[in-house]
């Protein structure tokens, strides 16, 4: 087992093992601690953005804004899956979302008008970008996903740090929440008929989504 391993294990309470003061520990809280500041660099950018499209355009087509730094539990689980070698250079070459944003928007077109202006500045460098609304996944799942980097500034240097960001509308919230209930309740295996039906709520939560933007465009030429 690895120092990091050992140090996940005992962050997730997987472990009796005494590793407080380990080097592991301290480099993997500090490193915790820059993806923090990288959140609220990407938090800052995209409520600046809200802010321009209030005075500009009289709406803000950002409803909310959450985030999370990924569990101890779940780095590990997912370093396990893919097979990624268990240490913190591999963590943090090979895990784009330990940093997370989640950007709830009120119209499909405000998800790719954010997406354009936040990898439109300079200091934003886009890594990937997956869209499961064009796309969707299997299940259903829409959102867009931008991994980018940015510089996040220290006492002593400057850091590039990783942030995964979703972009969806609320109704493709409200899906992939209650989906993501669903499969916790049945051990991420529903039946192929709670599937099906998860598939047919996500085409018809897509097309109110159409629905309702197409009735705010009408109201905007009254």
């Amino acid at each position: 087992m690895t120092e990091l391993e050992k140090v996940l294990n005992a962050m997730s309470g997987e472990s009796d093992e005494i590793v407080h003061n380990t080097q592991t520990r301290k480099d993997f809280e500090e490193l915790l601690m820059m993806y923090t500041g990288a959140i609220r660099e990407v938090r800052t950018k995209l409520e600046v953005l809200n802010d321009e499209f209030q005075i500009r355009s009289q709406r803000n087509p950002i409803r909310y804004i959450n985030s999370r730094i990924k569990k101890p539990s779940s780095i590990l689980e997912k370093m396990y899956r893919r097979n990624y070698p268990v240490n913190l250079e591999s963590l943090k070459e090979n895990m784009h979302d330990i940093a997370g944003i989640r950007v709830i928007c009120a119209y499909g077109s405000d998800i790719y008008a954010i997406a354009e202006m936040l990898m439109k500045q300079d200091d934003v460098m886009v890594l990937m970008v997956k869209d499961y609304i064009q796309n969707p996944k299997p299940n259903g799942y829409r959102s867009l996903h931008l991994v980018i980097e940015i510089p996040v500034f220290f006492s002593d240097k400057k850091q590039f740090m990783k942030v995964e960001v979703q972009i969806r509308t609320m109704a493709m919230d409200f899906w992939a929440s209650l989906e993501h209930q669903l499969r916790y309740k049945t051990d991420g295996k529903p039946s192929e008929d709670i599937s099906n039906e998860l598939r047919d709520c996500a085409e018809i939560i897509h097309e109110t989504d159409a629905r309702m933007e197409s009735i705010y465009k009408k109201m905007q030429t009254m």
